[in-house]
């Protein structure tokens, strides 16, 4: 027996806020994940940190089982503590891929609810983008078909702590209502950019990053659609539409690592349905 899981990881959140005293975040699923591997012809337990061993251990309780009798490895593409999503595709995917193993699929609500006794967790997992409450597991809407726009990366430095940071400042996020995307407004690309910029700016106030003002500035000039960013992590995404050529992106974005040196370039992703990938 062989299993093969992969969750995605994140650039930061498209928005997130606080309305009428609850959290919310809307993910940005993008293509790097984190990737668990299950079989019967090993034993024990490679790449798992504290809270994915956690995660194998609730997963268990919530099937009743006492034991995992397979060997489980984790492989995450995703840096840690630079707000990625990274331990919460670790989660997910320890808990998708222990789960398949004993004869159970998970539904992402289930994962979610195991998640968030852990920690305030991005629903990456979740098919398409979804508007949830990443510290109880409630989702507040669901969005199936948007645009998968390119991301260049960008990081400001460091790491945080989520649990740390949650536990000192309570919920992360201005307070504004949800954004609502309308289909038959401006184009989806500009209103999602526009309502990630919106949030990204908000959350200066209480995560500030370098080189704000600067880095959207110089994305417009050279045909961006805004910034979005890691509300309770280090990274900027800089928003590009869809059919921009990746040679552009990279090209740009090199050119914006160059003029504000405060900014390590990441990577460039795309942003993707969210969901588990069981192969």
């Amino acid at each position: 027996m062989e299993i093969k899981v992969r969750v995605p990881g994140s650039c930061g959140e498209l928005v997130q806020g606080v309305h009428k005293g609850k959290p919310y975040l809307v993910t940005c699923p993008i293509d790097a994940y984190t990737i668990v591997w299950v079989s019967d012809a090993w034993q024990g337990q490679e790449g798992l940190g504290e809270k994915s061993c956690l995660a194998l251990k609730l997963t268990l309780d919530f099937l009743g089982k006492t034991s995992f009798p397979y060997g489980i490895r984790l492989k995450s593409e995703l840096p840690h503590g630079k707000g990625m999503a990274s331990s919460s595709a670790d989660i997910a995917a320890v808990s998708a891929a222990a789960a398949s193993a004993l004869g159970k699929r998970l539904s992402p609500e289930e994962i979610f609810r195991i998640a968030t006794a852990i920690e305030p967790t991005d629903p990456v997992f979740f098919p398409g983008y979804v508007c949830a409450n990443q510290q109880d597991g409630s989702i507040y809407a669901e969005y199936a078909d948007w645009p998968q726009l390119k991301i260049a990366i960008f990081d400001t430095g460091g790491t945080v702590d989520t649990l740390w940071l949650h536990s000192k400042f309570g919920m992360v996020g201005a307070e504004m209502p949800p954004p609502v995307f309308l289909s038959d407004a401006v184009s989806m690309e500009q209103q999602i950019a526009e309502a990630a910029t919106r949030s990204a700016q908000a959350n200066q106030m209480a995560l500030p990053k370098p080189c704000f003002e600067e880095l959207l500035n110089h994305a417009l000039s050279r045909g961006a659609l805004g910034l979005n960013t890691a509300h309770s992590g280090t990274v900027y995404g800089v928003l590009w539409p869809a059919d921009m050529p990746w040679g552009y992106v990279d090209m740009y974005a090199r050119e914006m690592a160059v003029c504000m040196p405060q900014l390590d370039y990441l990577m460039y992703a795309q942003m993707i349905s969210g969901g588990i990938i069981y192969e």
